[in-house]
């Protein structure tokens, strides 16, 4: 399998974790984003949503993080719950973190990094903040006395609401805050095979300093 991703996205990360933690066998190709990569001619024949990631298997080519998940769980058969019951909840979460959570933090980690501080919408970074703090609370009491958001295993529940959560960059979260959530971070990052999101795909903000 290819995956078409950058060190810096989270919803990319998702899928590299999933893959990688699932030992599937996959290799990344860089999309140089900052530099117009994903709105080149080349990269909207394979994705015209214009959007990272993307994953190509033989003759399948998905888009959207939340889908490649899922298809990863399915063929692999790893991480997508015990039950017809779980898979739903695992959906349900899945849905959740692309509303509620990856979306408020990916644009707001985008404005408060990487966005020159006069291209910023007025009100905009603050007003995603408390956003975020109504959906950090969501899940941090969620994982209050257990150690995985469905069941009693991971699932690509975890893989999706995580993928933002290991970056350095500051934009308003603070796990020392969210102890749930740092507890359940720790246990992700124990798991055989896990990597930083810098380390697992290419494309470092180092490499360009």
């Amino acid at each position: 399998m290819k995956l078409y991703c950058f060190g810096e996205s989270g919803n990319a990360y998702k899928c590299a974790l999933a893959l990688t933690l699932s030992e599937t066998d996959w290799t990344p190709v860089f999309v140089d984003f900052f530099n117009g990569g994903a709105r080149s001619p080349e990269f909207r024949a394979i994705n015209p949503m214009g959007e990272v990631p993307v994953l190509v298997d033989g003759d399948v080519t998905l888009s959207q993080s939340g889908v490649i998940l899922d298809y990863i769980s399915s063929k692999t058969g790893r991480f997508g719950g015990r039950s017809a019951a779980e898979r739903r909840e695992i959906l349900r979460w899945l849905f959740w973190d692309n509303h509620k959570l990856s979306t408020q933090i990916g644009t707001t980690r985008f404005l408060s990094n990487f966005l020159p501080p006069e291209k910023r919408p007025d009100g905009v970074i603050p007003f995603l903040q408390g956003r975020l703090r109504a959906a950090f609370t969501v899940l941090n009491d969620h994982l209050a006395g257990r150690d995985w958001i469905v069941g009693d295993g991971p699932s690509i529940a975890d893989l999706s609401c995580c993928g933002y959560l290991y970056y350095p960059e500051p934009y308003g979260f603070d796990r020392r805050d969210w102890p749930h959530i740092d507890r359940w971070l720790q246990g992700i990052a124990a798991l055989p095979g896990w990597a930083h999101p810098y380390d697992m795909m290419p494309g470092n903000p180092s490499d360009r300093a």
